[in-house]
């Protein structure tokens, strides 16, 4: 597979940008309480938000144009060795097993990695892992304002050739069209879990 590297990626968790995820009890204002399982400080409206984008299509898309329905949001990059097609080949699970429910959901992988993901070489990515995929790119300003609205994480190695390596993040998002971000997943939760969660979601949205 042309996206697997030699080496491993770098795995980054816990306290991103200032924002702490922890596990919380139920609130009875709010009206996902039975459905979450953890909590960002300061609320989960600090997270998410509008971005700008390019799709495999080379078209310009908002968050609008790719969020119209449950959807699970990764950011990575298609020469990540192993972290990232096992992340985002879970989410795409995690869509087969709501469909077998009657939930559809979108899985959507965002590059951190603009420079060598083009929008083909993103749109072949995310076709590989799942026909509805959505794989994003653009420029390095778009990139990091996606990256900077949901606190995520990306370094990449220096280096003379394009075999580079990037340390991230990985958590995976997910945004619900009428209410943006609503709750996040950790790399060891399975698709059972995750399928589970966004049910919850989206039966009580």
């Amino acid at each position: 597979m042309r996206y697997i590297a030699p080496l491993a990626a770098v795995a980054v968790t816990g306290l991103l940008g200032g924002i702490w995820f922890a596990t919380q009890g139920s609130q009875s204002d709010d009206q996902f309480a039975s459905c979450r399982a953890s909590q960002v400080a300061g609320g989960a409206e600090t997270l998410g938000g509008p971005f700008e984008l390019i799709n495999a299509e080379g078209q310009q898309v908002t968050d609008a144009d790719v969020i119209t329905e449950p959807s699970v949001i990764y950011f990575g990059y298609t020469f990540c060795p192993d972290v990232c097609p096992i992340d985002a080949a879970r989410n795409a699970l995690a869509v087969d097993l709501l469909e077998e429910r009657g939930v559809s959901a979108t899985p959507v992988f965002i590059t951190i990695d603009p420079k060598r993901d083009t929008p083909e070489v993103v749109g072949d990515f995310a076709a590989n892992l799942h026909e509805r995929m959505i794989g994003l790119t653009g420029s390095p300003e778009q990139v990091e304002a996606a990256s900077q609205a949901y606190r995520t994480y990306y370094k990449a190695h220096e280096s003379d050739d394009d075999f580079y390596l990037v340390d991230h993040s990985t958590f995976s998002y997910l945004v619900l069209p009428e209410h943006g971000f609503v709750d996040f997943f950790r790399r060891e939760t399975t698709a059972q879990e995750m399928a589970d969660t966004v049910a919850c979601f989206a039966e009580n949205a």
